[in-house]
């Protein structure tokens, strides 16, 4: 429901919001376990005097994560009060406690959800227990935009429960509209120093990270004052030279905690080592006007220091409302939004030879050699799938026919990792040229929508390959020739003991024709009285709704031309074809169809058990021969687009 709605709706009734799609019980907190007490849901003026939505002259990142325990929110939370431009696009200031200002109890945030900034109403109602706030919190002042936030990010998860398996990477992407990538410091101090200085000069929000992964309590500071698991943001690197020449390489670095959490080491706020550079650097390097909880620290140190960068890349758009951001080079970006269907594009990864090509391919162009970074969000949420992707290099003459012998024959350039992250990341170096990427999941039939995202600092092109729909060879073949003559003739008794006296048969003489003239195997499940309908419409030229002997001919040629068709694509057992692969048992028989019509005729044939039985087939061919018949009679010029009217339409798609 839009926010004014729910505004105006709330003032006519003269009442407070209560979000009906998140309610105040406790199953929107716990889902899962039963936590030791009993929540009780208070509106913030229950609790404060005074409240406040957001306190401009708060002297500090005051913010403590309660109860749940989840430090990687309340971090996420620090890099976004950091940024300015970026926070107030996700918690927009015109808000407030005021009845003047049209106050009922309803705030609205905006979070990057899905593929998309998605605007999110709460009530203001949160969970409190012996009065007051459980989870994140502002410890010294009534602000409550993080406690609203933390409501409408666990609103998103279902429940704040689930907030517990959540990640700093996954929330500053969610705030931000970013991809994000971790880098470890630990494994190469010198190629990280030279990826930290390439990024500093892009739209990246580069901060970095220490990982506790000892017994150690998560708030404990290093003796140098770092707070273990708090993002540090990370504004440049330079060199500085002392009195003696000598050169130190310095990073400046920004703790979202203010001066409650000083650093202590080296080159710190008041180290001795600064009165070792002459005043003309200081200067350069602006120490007189660091800003509140700013520092600098020797990169050897910092990689000593933290464990790993976490980055947020952030295409131009979007950096624009970030002032730190606007003389950086920004990123360029190339963006997808697609699923993986059951049966049509869900081919599963790698492991599956005979499914792998139908999952999404896309055609990556490069103008020159690059190094990427490529992101795949999934948009399952609540039971995220084990997802990753794949890139083969094309050759120089373009697309080649990208089917499943191209991945049988070619060796894969790029493998990401697999996991059931929301998102997996990977910085890939890759030549100038064309590449085919295909983003999957690890097991296949699994269904998801998502976005892949391919940011790169030099131009890119990125598109879906998929097939035109086309007619190339008729599905319905002619009976013709000695051979079929004299096969076929067996069948003339039988139809003339059903047939008119105009020797020709209708639906139900038919159906009566094909359950005598069928062998007793899987054949037989075309023999429908639906099917025989489909067939007379599809054959009977004459428009009588009745089929001469010819006709029937015809068909029974064409069912066994269809059967050779159906057995190859049935491996595993006789008579039933994996949905996946009807899309080629289709081409087989003439027909190159989009990934549109495929999923069109797999929801409108696939069984539960994701299979098709030899009618289902038949049905699909007759249905697509007359959409083609009917088609190719209305664009003789083969302009490639017709008119209808709607009782043509109407007419016309009802013959399918």
């Amino acid at each position: 429901m839009a926010f004014s709605r729910v505004v105006a709706a709330c003032a006519e009734r003269k009442e407070l919001w209560q979000d009906p799609d998140f309610p105040a019980t406790q199953t929107s907190v716990f889902y899962h376990q039963t936590p030791p007490f009993t929540f009780s849901w208070r509106r913030p003026k229950d609790l404060v005097q005074n409240p406040v939505f957001i306190r401009e002259d708060s002297p500090h990142f005051d913010i403590v994560h309660g109860k749940l325990g989840d430090r990687w929110f309340v971090s996420c939370l620090g890099c976004l009060h950091l940024t300015k431009g970026l926070f107030y696009r996700v918690v927009p200031a015109d808000q407030d406690f005021e009845a003047e200002s049209g106050y009922c109890g309803v705030f609205r945030f905006r979070v990057w959800w899905c593929g998309e900034w998605r605007e999110v109403l709460v009530d203001d109602r949160l969970p409190t227990v012996n009065g007051k706030l459980v989870f994140v919190h502002s410890q010294s002042s009534a602000q409550f935009w993080p406690a609203l936030l933390e409501k409408a990010y666990a609103k998103l998860h279902g429940s704040y429960e689930a907030l517990k398996y959540g990640t700093s990477l996954d929330g500053l992407s969610d705030f931000t509209g970013g991809i994000a990538e971790s880098v470890s410091l630990r494994a190469d101090p010198t190629t990280c120093g030279r990826l930290l200085a390439k990024l500093l000069d892009l739209t990246s929000l580069v901060t970095a990270v220490v990982t506790n992964h000892s017994s150690k309590a998560p708030s404990e500071k290093l003796a140098n004052g770092i707070v273990l698991g708090i993002n540090y943001r990370i504004y440049c690197i330079e060199k500085v030279e002392s009195y003696s020449g000598e050169q130190v390489t310095l990073v400046r670095v920004r703790t979202p905690l203010g001066t409650t959490a000083e650093y202590l080491g080296a080159w710190g706020r008041v180290s001795p080592e600064w009165d070792t550079v002459p005043p003309r650097e200081k200067e350069r390097l602006n120490l007189k006007y660091m800003a509140d909880g700013e520092f600098w620290m020797a990169y050897s140190d910092f990689v000593r220091t933290f464990s790993q960068l976490e980055v947020i890349h952030l295409d131009g758009e979007t950096s624009r409302d970030e002032p730190s951001l606007r003389h950086k080079t920004p990123w360029i970006s190339r963006v997808y939004q697609g699923a993986w269907q059951r049966g049509v594009t869900a081919g599963g990864c790698r492991n599956n030879p005979d499914t792998f090509h139908i999952n999404p391919q896309l055609h990556l162009i490069l103008s020159e050699m690059e190094e990427v970074v490529i992101s795949l969000n999934q948009h399952s949420v609540m039971e995220p799938k084990v997802v990753g992707f794949t890139a083969y290099p094309l050759s120089k003459n373009g697309l080649d026919s990208i089917s499943k012998a191209f991945f049988k024959k070619h060796k894969s350039l790029v493998n990401s990792q697999y996991t059931n992250s929301r998102q997996v990341c990977e910085r890939v170096q890759l030549e100038q040229g064309g590449y085919i990427l295909l983003p999957t999941t690890f097991e296949p039939g699994q269904e998801s929508a998502f976005t892949l995202r391919v940011f790169s600092s030099k131009p890119l092109k990125l598109k879906l390959v998929d097939s035109p729909s086309a007619l190339v060879q008729p599905a319905v073949i002619k009976a013709r020739g000695s051979v079929d003559a004299k096969s076929l003739q067996q069948y003339e008794a039988v139809f003339l003991q059903v047939a008119d006296e105009h020797r020709t048969v209708n639906a139900f003489e038919l159906h009566e024709l094909l359950e005598a003239c069928l062998p007793n195997d899987y054949i037989k499940s075309c023999a429908s009285l639906d099917i025989c309908r489909q067939v007379i419409l599809a054959l009977d030229s004459s428009t009588t709704g009745r089929l001469r002997f010819s006709d029937f001919k015809d068909l029974m040629v064409s069912l066994k031309f269809w059967q050779n068709a159906f057995k190859t694509h049935t491996k595993e057992r006789t008579g039933i074809l994996k949905a996946e692969r009807l899309r080629d048992a289709l081409e087989d028989v003439g027909f190159q169809l989009s990934t549109e019509v495929v999923s069109t005729l797999v929801l409108r044939y696939m069984r539960k058990d994701g299979t098709l039985r030899f009618g289902d087939y038949v049905s699909a061919i007759l249905h697509l021969s007359v959409a083609f018949n009917i088609f190719e009679k209305r664009d003789p010029l083969q302009n490639g687009s017709v008119k209808f009217t709607l009782g043509e339409w109407l007419k016309n798609a009802l013959m399918c």
